[in-house]
């Protein structure tokens, strides 16, 4: 088990299954100075939330096994400090019931595709809010 100190090095878990967006996402929060552990589905994203403290969780709405949904909705009942951070990601907007549900969340979320700088600028926005 890896520790982090929270006073330095701010630590993401990304939960994603694209292996593009997982690239990038690793990519661009590694050169701003985070360090990034990825969950290719919310149910391994499960086992590393019981084994490390993360900053901030980057979740897709939807991953096979466990989606983005149920895995905030244990983190709810599990780890309601962890719950205050997570942002959302999903392409699947227009569907009336991932806005719903966002919206209940009252969780930041960001569309796909999203550009490196939104990317940025919602993780350090997300951790301004928690700090």
């Amino acid at each position: 088990m890896k520790s982090h100190d929270s006073s330095s090095v701010k630590t993401i878990l990304v939960v994603e299954d694209e292996p593009a967006i997982t690239d990038v996402c690793r990519r661009v929060l590694t050169n701003e100075g985070f360090d990034v552990d990825i969950a290719n589905n919310g149910k391994v994203a499960q086992e590393m939330i019981e084994k490390e403290e993360y900053n901030l969780c980057l979740i897709d709405i939807r991953t096979p096994i466990m989606g983005g949904e149920e895995l905030y909705v244990w983190l709810l009942q599990e780890n309601p400090q962890m719950a205050r951070r997570v942002i959302f990601t999903t392409g699947d907007v227009m569907g009336g019931e991932t806005t719903g549900f966002i919206e209940r969340s009252g969780r930041p979320f960001l569309p796909k595709p999203f550009t490196p700088d939104e990317l940025i600028a919602k993780v350090k926005e997300a951790l301004k809010e928690i700090t």
